[in-house]
């Protein structure tokens, strides 16, 4: 299937490697100029190389700080055109409420909360010249909050309803505002998280392998999965969808 996407300029932030590395590949493939961000240039380096590898052209590398007004004036200053907006960088850290004390909640809130809000708010002129889209990479914990999760799990669940929020205005402007909330993906975030699982329930973080087996199809999904959805949320075969948030986890 042609996804119409030749041409456009697509900038996903946290690019340099996990979802956004693979949604980054997945548009190059389908023909889009790429824009990456995030805050090692290093990083953002060897991203490139490799989607220079894959027969891609180079993208645009601009590193910046989201979680700082700063860096969302330097990123946005820096983009130019724009036609699609993948709000992805965000690492926000497992935990019970007394286990995530004021300053560190606040530091993984200011890069994903309001990282995904105020360059969403930024941009947004840009993405009504060109009726562009916004997708919003999220997460399944804002659906079913847990405990040991709680300020990832309430997160997700703001920017659920932000981005189901912005919609319902963008509409009138032409930009439509979807999101993907993944489950258990393969990257090496997911260690950190199952490691920690592992350690409060199996006694021992070494084990967090076994607990994969529990997932739905005995796996995690791939990043490629959740690259696949974005590319397509994102593209003109699917014009009339926004407001959604589609929830990739195996069903689980």
């Amino acid at each position: 299937m042609d996804l119409q996407l030749q041409g456009k300029r697509a900038l996903i932030t946290g690019g340099s490697q996990g979802i956004g590395l693979a949604v980054a590949l997945g548009l190059a493939a389908e023909g889009c100029a790429i824009i990456l961000s995030a805050r090692h240039r290093d990083r953002l380096e060897a991203a490139s190389e490799r989607i220079v590898s894959e027969g891609h052209p180079a993208p645009q590398l601009i590193p910046a700080d989201l979680s700082q007004t700063g860096g969302v004036t330097e990123l946005t200053e820096a983009v130019g055109a724009l036609d699609i907006l993948v709000n992805n960088a965000g690492a926000i850290p497992p935990g019970e409420l007394s286990a995530i004390d004021a300053e560190r909640w606040r530091a993984a809130w200011a890069l994903k909360v309001y990282g995904y809000i105020d360059l969403s708010r930024s941009l947004y002129p840009r993405l009504v010249e060109s009726k562009g889209v916004v997708v919003n990479v999220i997460g399944a914990a804002g659906e079913r909050p847990e405990p040991f999760y709680i300020a990832g799990a309430a997160g997700n669940s703001a920017l659920m309803a932000f981005t189901k929020s912005l919609a319902r205005s963008a509409s009138r402007d032409g930009v439509r505002v979807v999101g993907v909330n993944p489950g258990p993906v393969r990257t090496e975030r997911i260690k950190l998280m199952l490691r920690e699982q592992a350690g409060r329930t199996l006694g021992d973080a070494e084990r967090w392998p076994e607990l994969e087996a529990t997932m739905p199809f005995g796996r995690m999904a791939e990043p490629e999965e959740i690259a696949d959805a974005v590319a397509f949320l994102a593209s003109p075969r699917s014009s009339y969808t926004s407001g959604t948030i589609l929830t990739i986890d195996g069903g689980g």
